[in-house]
């Protein structure tokens, strides 16, 4: 087992499937306390009752609405008396050009990539500064460090993501909070689902197919950056798959 996980707190958002279904599967077999957020209530529920999380372990959570995501930290609080880490996690990338004016989607991309994260962030600091500890950890991707057409946006999120965390990680210093950036590559998901122009979207689950890596792949590195000393802050983790060029 990774040293450090055992007991903990963990808030996970998008945990109904993906890489938040993995990372869920992977901490409760390292001994995690697990509090589990998404929209599919009904897919959380069976995956609490596989991982024997108990049903007051999963609250159904709209990551675009922020009270949602503050009944679901406080769930974890009243459960288990503290919160030691939060995986903002829920993400979508219907991608598309530009020129196509896919409004409705740049609109969805901003709320949940941006707003989401930026919601679970404020859910936590307040119990984890009187804590003076805790981990927060904001899923960007690939997209956050290179751009290429018909993404613009969702690049644009994770863009996002990333230099928010970066200023979180400054700010939160003198609180013992460590913050970690996981920016995944072609990662086996229902990501691609979210992709709404068809032409778009067969391009990219063409990319997928010939590319991805399992979702375990990202709760591996979820568990390495949880298992370092709490002297040792692990602040970005980029990953891909070995064959992946972009």
């Amino acid at each position: 087992m990774a040293r450090g996980i055992e007991n903990k707190v963990i808030v996970i958002t998008g945990a109904s499937s993906g890489l938040g279904e993995a990372t869920a599967r992977r901490l409760a077999g390292e001994g995690a306390k697990l509090v589990l957020g998404a929209r599919r209530l009904d897919r959380l529920e069976a995956l609490a009752k596989e991982l024997s999380l108990g049903d007051d372990a999963v609250v159904k959570t709209d990551v675009t609405k922020s009270d949602q995501v503050q009944s679901l930290v406080d769930r974890a609080v009243r459960k288990h008396g503290r919160i030691d880490v939060i995986i903002n996690n829920a993400g979508l990338m219907p991608h598309s050009p530009l020129e196509r004016r896919k409004i409705d989607d740049w609109d969805r991309m901003i709320d949940v990539n941006i707003k989401g994260v930026l919601y679970g962030i404020a859910a936590v600091l307040p119990q984890m500064k009187v804590q003076k500890s805790g981990h927060i950890i904001n899923v960007s991707s690939v997209a956050g460090h290179k751009v290429g057409k018909n993404n613009a946006v969702y690049c644009a999120t994770k863009t996002a993501v990333r230099v928010l965390s970066e200023g979180l990680r400054q700010e939160v210093k003198p609180y013992n909070i460590r913050t970690t950036i996981i920016s995944p590559g072609a990662v086996a998901t229902e990501l691609t689902g979210s992709i709404t122009e068809p032409d778009v979207a067969a391009g990219v689950q063409e990319f997928y197919q010939k590319y991805a890596i399992p979702a375990d792949s990202f709760a591996d590195m979820v568990a390495f950056a949880l298992s370092q000393p709490e002297n040792v802050d692990v602040n970005e983790i980029l990953f891909r798959p070995t064959s992946q060029e972009l």
